[in-house]
């Protein structure tokens, strides 16, 4: 018995002699020993993989196949052709360039052993958290996903990543990795390869690059939708900051002089932008926003859409978008004279149409052509609403009455007494401003936006469809439309008026596949009741007579087919033109006391959201825009006297694409 009292247990656990929480709590030599089995079980774990996952057979990009866009009915739009590469071997390419992917990516590649820990782990954390996908992986790691494997973001593909750049960096020279790397490597501008994106961002083979041309193709690399500097100033902001570090940093780590680098001190601009001869006309318009949706929505970058495989059906309506398009050509042509009028030099168009009852995006006009005006005019938030933005301002003292109850008084405004709300048929603060806005009035609006708040009514044109980055400051003049909201959230915004105050997100592409298999996360968000239907029904009423003012009282569509109307007007005095229309089910009330005679606004008393949910939102946008210049320029003298400052020449477009055959 003794001698058994005084044998030592195997493991020691729970802890003998010891009393309370100690005797579960493991010893530091059972944590040394837990460790070292770990470590050598994770090890074994490794080896196994190691041994198991063999270096796959090069993949064939995806970009050899075409990726096919589709109009709304299913038919073929246009097919994005094969990838843009062209391999070269490393005599082809300078040591300079060379040197900048290498300070750029990874600065350790001729000395580590083909991949990153810290990055690995970092990425594979992210992952698992539900995070973003993180970078960090080094070149031979880059090289092993362009090249063996998919673009997928997974823990499964990231081991599979680790495990098959281990034996590709034994397997395989440095040479071969940087080659290989250099040329499977995605530089946008439908670029892979260093050879294509020295003809697309410089227009020379790559043996002619110079050490700077090379830095800002390696800035690129990081990303060419933040670097790529011909996408906007913001890019080419990066894009500088990101060229001068590489060129910096082959300074310090010796591989550049202090009198070279001392040669590179101007940013060497690229070539412009171009896009290929398929996408001329609307077509390249209409890719660039329905990739712009997905790129939101499902996470792929344009480099995985370049890859190709992809079939995209698009929300675009054939004949729509024909029409649209021939409407401005037509406005444009008969309107528009610059060779013998100079104010008519520089005129841009922008419009777009947008479905009430799904938030669909059935058509668009751009520009001119994709291939020549790369800019989208349908997408830019750069030209202010003017008085196409009281609309909201409305809506926004309309559903303060809803929210705040009808027995409200009204705030002072600039000193004066505080009165209570009119009543017996007397009108309140939101019915003055609808017969303001019938008027064309805009010191009403001023007064709303101390009265109301313009945080308010920023919220509310936000919540309704607009950006809010593309809200202007909030200063004394906000509520006259100092905003610039692209024609797409305008005609967004309009609809949520037409759908009974529903708001429906646009949206571009109603499905997508690749390998026959659909794409997750395209299903669009769920329409929100934003605004009290019996408020949005009240601005469709005074957008009704919007209509009757400007178009007469058919709207030129025919007596069962009114218009609800938002536009500019000629006392706006800023640098744009705009006109949103809506054929409408119901009549404007045309009652005692309404509109532009005696200044008030229409209480029709009829059922909300009359208007036609299948029936497009269209907004058309005119403004004048000198090419590499940021700043809009002034509209007077535009389409001749009669065109008051071109106010007369959206509603013009509006109607030509509504009667359009």
């Amino acid at each position: 018995m003794k001698g058994t009292k005084g044998r030592r247990r195997f493991l020691d656990y729970p802890r003998q002699g010891r009393e309370g929480p100690r005797r579960w709590l493991p010893s530091w030599r059972q944590w040394l020993g837990l460790l070292s089995l770990g470590i050598l079980g994770l090890a074994g774990l490794l080896a196994v993989v190691y041994a198991k996952i063999d270096v796959p057979d090069e993949n064939e990009l995806a970009g050899k196949q075409a990726t096919v866009y589709h109009w709304s009915d299913g038919s073929e739009m246009v097919s994005v052709g094969a990838v843009n590469r062209q391999n070269v071997s490393l005599d082809k390419v300078p040591d300079s360039v060379e040197n900048s992917v290498i300070a750029a990516e990874n600065e350790s590649f001729y000395s580590d052993s083909g991949v990153s820990l810290k990055g690995i782990g970092r990425a594979v954390v992210s992952m698992v958290s539900g995070g973003e996908t993180q970078g960090g992986s080094t070149i031979t790691q880059q090289y092993v996903k362009n090249t063996y494997l998919s673009q997928d973001q997974t823990v499964t593909r990231k081991v599979r990543e680790f495990i098959i750049s281990l034996k590709v960096s034994n397997q395989k020279s440095k040479h071969d990795i940087l080659r290989g790397y250099l040329n499977t490597s995605w530089f946008g501008r439908d670029s892979y390869g260093i050879e294509a994106a020295a003809h697309a961002y410089y227009g020379v083979d790559a043996k002619e690059l110079n050490p700077s041309q090379g830095a800002v193709l390696a800035a690129v690399l990081k990303g060419s939708e933040q670097y790529d500097p011909g996408l906007s100033k913001a890019n080419h902001a990066r894009a500088e900051a990101r060229w001068a570090w590489i060129l910096d940093r082959q300074v310090d780590t010796g591989k550049m002089s202090k009198e070279e680098r001392a040669k590179y001190r101007t940013f060497p601009e690229p070539r412009k932008l171009s896009k290929p001869t398929s996408q001329a006309g609307q077509t390249g318009y209409l890719i660039d926003v329905a990739n712009k949706f997905i790129r939101a929505r499902t996470g792929l970058s344009d480099k995985d859409l370049a890859r190709g495989g992809y079939h995209i059906h698009t929300t675009f309506d054939k004949e729509r978008t024909r029409r649209l398009e021939k409407a401005v050509n037509d406005v444009r042509r008969k309107e528009i004279d610059p060779k013998h009028r100079k104010a008519d030099e520089f005129v841009q168009f922008g419009a777009a149409s947008v479905r009430p009852g799904d938030g669909a995006i059935v058509a668009l006009y751009g520009g001119p052509d994709a291939t020549k005006h790369f800019s989208n005019n349908a997408d830019t938030s750069a030209v202010p609403a003017g008085s196409a933005f009281k609309p909201f301002v409305l809506a926004a003292a309309l559903q303060e009455e809803v929210d705040d109850g009808e027995d409200r008084t009204t705030a002072p405004v600039d000193g004066e007494d505080r009165t209570p709300t009119p009543v017996d048929g007397e009108q309140t603060p939101a019915e003055k401003l609808g017969g303001a806005l019938l008027m064309g009035q805009s010191p009403p609006f001023v007064q709303a936006g101390k009265r109301i708040g313009l945080e308010r009514i920023r919220d509310l044109a936000v919540q309704t469809g607009l950006r809010k980055e593309s809200m202007a400051q909030l200063e004394q003049t906000f509520p006259l439309g100092t905003s610039a909201p692209s024609a797409i959230r305008m005609a967004s915004a309009y609809t949520t008026f037409a759908n009974g105050g529903l708001h429906q997100e646009p949206y571009a592409v109603s499905g997508m596949t690749y390998d026959g298999k659909k794409v997750p996360g395209l299903s669009r968000p769920k329409a929100e009741q934003v605004l009290d239907a019996k408020v949005a029904e009240e601005v469709s009423n005074s957008l009704r007579v919007m209509g009757w003012l400007t178009l007469g009282r058919d709207g030129g569509l025919g007596p069962e087919r009114p218009v609800a109307a938002g536009r500019t007007e000629p006392g706006d005095r800023m640098k744009s033109a705009w006109f949103i229309g809506s054929p409408s089910a119901a009549e404007p009330d045309f009652g005692p006391g309404t509109g532009a005679k005696t200044g008030k606004a229409v209480r029709p008393g009829r059922a909300p959201g009359a208007g036609d949910v299948n029936e497009p939102t269209t907004a058309v946008t005119m403004f004048r825009n000198k090419a590499g210049t940021p700043a809009l320029l002034p509209m007077q003298g535009v389409g001749g006297a009669k065109s008051k400052l071109g106010t007369t020449l959206p509603p013009k477009v509006w109607q030509a694409y509504q009667q359009g055959s």
